[in-house]
């Protein structure tokens, strides 16, 4: 079994080195690799694979496909070096379909989303704190969850109103201003979180009780959710923490339709201050969500009528 760690490791190395970040493969395979450990087996073979996938994913298909495919792409790096090892054909579990269009909140949602964030059991009264300022930037800003919790102490400077996102998805880096507002939310936060420090060094802006950075954001999501009674929703489908930022993309472009402003020529603004790759992922939103495509109609039915 030493083996495979050691081909993990490799492997690993071997993905960096090509430019892949690979932030949820190494935990997983590892936890793969344990798996196949209590087995007492040092070979990828499929039935273990899927069996892992399905029993670790909790029968969630998104996340069991996931599991699947990294096991795919490490067993076929091993397979080189093991003739033993089974690599689980692609049609072996069906890729699960994705609904596309995203939850957008109501501004009275987040405030009920913020207002649970309180409520959150805080033995030290921190935790509470932590979320309700998290959600609170998310809401305000449009950032990633994971770009939010990663954040280091020198990343947020509130003096300036700034925020600089480093190496977040595609690698790319960027500086993010903060309304004058979110700066004095911030600033009390701070002070908050550094008088439980006592003048230990934050390890990250955002931190939890353990003194750590937080560890499980999405799980304290669910639970903040349900107190705020949002688990049941317009389609059906719970929303995410993710979805604030889509609710922060639609809300900016709404208000410029509305607003007359010119949607197109600022639209690579926007694409810029989310932080996305391509432009076209920005476009996106235009056709996602219901109330940006009524917005767009409705400017266009207004510039034909102004042409007749």
């Amino acid at each position: 079994m030493r083996d495979l760690r050691r081909n993990l490791r490799e492997y690993i190395d071997l993905r960096h080195a090509l430019g892949f970040r690979l932030r949820k493969h190494e935990r997983r395979l590892s936890e793969f690799i344990t798996f196949l450990e209590a087995r007492r087996t040092d070979h990828v073979t499929t039935k273990l694979a899927i069996a892992w996938a399905m029993e670790s994913s909790k029968g969630h298909k998104h996340s069991c496909f996931e599991r699947l495919s990294f096991i795919r792409s490490f067993a076929t790096y091993v397979s080189s070096m093991d003739a033993q090892t089974e690599i689980p054909p692609t049609g072996t579990m069906r890729r699960p379909a994705i609904a596309l269009r995203p939850y957008i909140y109501t501004r009275e949602e987040i405030g009920r989303l913020m207002a649970a964030a309180r409520k959150l059991f805080s033995p030290h009264k921190l935790r509470c704190h932590t979320y309700y300022h998290l959600i609170g930037l998310l809401a305000t800003t449009g950032m990633r969850s994971g770009e939010a919790v990663r954040l280091a102490n020198s990343d947020v400077d509130l003096a300036e109103g700034l925020i600089t996102i480093r190496e977040s998805k595609f690698g790319k880096s960027r500086v993010v201003p903060l309304h004058s507002t979110t700066v004095k939310s911030l600033v009390a936060y701070k002070a908050r979180r550094d008088a439980f420090l006592n003048k230990v060094e934050a390890p990250r802006f955002f931190i939890s009780e353990s003194r750590g950075p937080i560890s499980s954001p999405h799980e304290s999501f669910r639970e903040i959710r349900r107190v705020a009674g949002l688990e049941k929703t317009r389609n059906g489908i719970p929303p995410r923490m993710h979805d604030l930022r889509h609710t922060f993309a639609v809300q900016t472009l709404l208000a410029w339709y509305r607003n007359g402003a010119d949607v197109e020529r600022n639209l690579p603004i926007l694409s810029t201050f989310l932080g996305h790759s391509h432009i076209a992922n920005t476009y996106w939103y235009l056709t996602s969500t219901p109330e940006l495509l009524g917005a767009a109609c409705e400017r266009l039915e207004t510039r034909w009528g102004r042409s007749q």
